[in-house]
């Protein structure tokens, strides 16, 4: 098979200095929008106690567990700024990515111990539950860095119980176990009732020395009023039971680990707890790498930097989506599936550090004349037409005969609309996508390169795909909203228009509340905003999405529930015929 994946078609051309210095401006806006995000991951990475007040106790921060614990450069974070219920504390207290340990791929997350001690917070069950999915669908072990001091109390209502509440993740690490997915915890400081459960659920347990684990912490043994209230004297009896039992919290290691057996490693210092998991690594499922490559592993052609000139952040200008590819994949090489057809889509196979992946992606700007073959109007990228549809739905159905993992790539206003792409069948050709999607059974990930619009940001690999989509990212130039703000706009409105007009009414009133759609819809559809409410799993620099993928391709490739032999692949022989 080396002659179809050795001597792939070339992508993309290098830049031009006068190209360059048209595009100076667009360069620096996205290198600007980008410093902003960064500065709202140092802020939440930064909450909380400062690093020196912890380290003053004896105690690492999840920062220099997580330095100590995973392979240098390979931390690819995610939700950094997610924060669904809008704490004023600005975060969900724990930290979460994929990283290498020891050479193998893994997804990481800790508790943040500057802030509560690592307690649970609102937003923090919704949080888990990407990364319990993100674990199940790469299936690759999950790596948990405990240090949890149970529930933030007084705000229990919005995270403890319920459907997806906190308590869930301990059905989900049993759920991933009895998939053949390991979870191993390193377990630090004092982790009752919730944390308690946090340490026990995972398959092997870590312990430092001076960590504790139980049913109910030292607050909770030191009981309730008898006389059903408070008063000064049952206070001062509270005081002294709970400084006998903060004095030796029960759960310790000599219970944990000389009497019940939980606990199967005990650690002097903290830095012993994470490199006994580096090693432990070593013992779990993985395939070498090589058993999948179909090539060497290349760098692409042409830099990263070329990504800030060549992606707009005006939404209204068009660009080349392969010039993009072009900056990502291996060698800067590709085979092309159906070329000449379905315009406004490009479907094509890419390889990312040597392993083969199929990519599905927006064209932008006009189509071919006489596209699409139904309507007596233009085409114009991304948009989504009968063919495009037809042409998606015949490669996602592909890939998956083949296993082979999917990337996406997003910047699309929609599916055609009207009578004429009814008569077409785009909504049932765009449900039908939907269903080969479902029934492929392969790892996707999706990328956001600008816009997330209407039915197609669903079909396209979009998160909504809960069983496929390992993670989305987005983009300094990310846009996500069911329509652009003035067409929504002019939907809410245009029958409130009318009516005023013919009832000789001004049209101002309404016409301030378009204005404020308008400006509601752009500020609720900004890459800060998406990552915050959870659109996106996180917004990357232009210049780190190739580290994604390739986090995305050692993850997907690690140990994969079911493979193709290299030989017995359909797609590459259908493009080259």
């Amino acid at each position: 098979m080396h002659k179809y994946f050795k001597q792939m078609d070339s992508l993309g051309k290098g830049l031009k200095d006068k190209f360059k210095k048209r595009s100076q401006e667009n360069a620096g806006q996205l290198e600007q929008a980008e410093q902003e995000i960064r500065e709202a991951r140092e802020t939440v990475k930064n909450f909380g106690l400062p690093g020196e007040k912890i380290n003053s106790r004896g105690q690492l921060t999840i920062w220099q567990r997580l330095e100590i614990l995973i392979d240098e450069g390979t931390w690819r974070p995610l939700h950094m700024v997610y924060n669904p219920a809008d704490n004023e504390d600005c975060t969900t207290n724990v930290v979460d990515g994929l990283a290498r340990i020891n050479g193998r791929w893994a997804v990481v997350i800790g508790f943040d111990n500057k802030y509560l001690a690592g307690a649970w917070v609102p937003g923090q069950p919704e949080n888990i539950f990407r990364v319990t999915d993100l674990a199940k669908r790469l299936n690759i072990p999950l790596v948990w860095v405990v240090n949890c001091s149970g529930v933030k109390l007084p705000e229990q209502e919005k995270f403890y119980a319920g459907r997806r509440g906190s308590g869930t993740t301990f059905f989900r690490h049993a759920e991933l176990e009895q998939m053949g997915i390991p979870v191993l915890a390193g377990i630090y400081g004092t982790n009752p009732a919730g944390g308690g459960y946090q340490s026990i659920s995972p398959t092997v347990l870590f312990a430092h020395k001076n960590c504790n684990i139980a049913v109910g912490g030292a607050g909770i043994v030191s009981g309730m009023s008898p006389r059903g209230y408070f008063d000064t004297e049952s206070a001062k009896e509270l005081i002294e039971a709970a400084r006998r039992h903060q004095a030796q919290p029960p759960g310790g290691v000599e219970i944990h680990h000389d009497e019940t057996g939980f606990f199967r490693f005990v650690f002097e210092k903290e830095e012993d707890v994470l490199n006994a998991m580096r090693d432990y690594m070593t013992k779990l499922p993985a395939y070498d790498p090589e058993f999948f490559r179909v090539d060497a592993p290349k760098p692409p052609a042409y830099p990263a930097e070329d990504l800030y000139h060549l992606l707009p952040l005006n939404q209204k200008r068009t660009y080349q989506f392969e010039e993009i590819l072009a900056r990502l994949v291996d060698g800067s090489e590709h085979m092309e599936f159906w070329p000449d057809d379905g315009f406004e889509v490009y479907t094509g196979l890419v390889k990312i550090d040597g392993l083969l992946f199929g990519c599905i992606a927006n064209r932008q700007g006009f189509l071919p004349e006489g596209y699409p073959e139904y309507a007596d109007y233009p085409g114009i990228g991304g948009k989504l037409y009968r063919r495009g549809l037809i042409k998606m739905n015949e490669f996602v159905t592909l890939c998956g005969r083949d296993r082979l993992p999917i990337i996406w790539f997003q910047d699309t206003t929609g599916i055609d609309v009207g009578n004429t792409a009814e008569k077409a069948e785009l909504l049932g050709l765009g449900q039908s996508l939907i269903y080969s999607i479902q029934q492929t059974d392969v790892p996707m990930m999706l990328v956001t390169l600008r816009k997330g619009s209407a039915a197609a940001h669903y079909i396209m690999g979009g998160p909504t795909a809960n069983r496929h989509n390992a993670f989305t990212l987005g983009t300094a130039a990310t846009e996500i909203y069911v329509m652009h703000g003035e067409t929504a706009a002019v939907a809410t409105y245009t029958r409130r228009l009318i009516k005023d007009e013919q009832a000789g009414k001004p049209l101002d009133s309404t016409v301030e509340k378009m204005n404020q759609l308008v400006e509601k819809y752009h500020e609720t559809s900004r890459p800060l905003f998406c990552a915050k409410t959870g659109l996106v799993d996180e917004i990357v620099d232009l210049k780190e999405l190739r580290g994604y993928l390739q986090a995305f391709a050692g993850s997907v490739y690690q140990n994969p529930a079911s493979i193709c032999p290299a030989h017995q692949l359909i797609l590459p022989r259908i493009i080259r015929k």
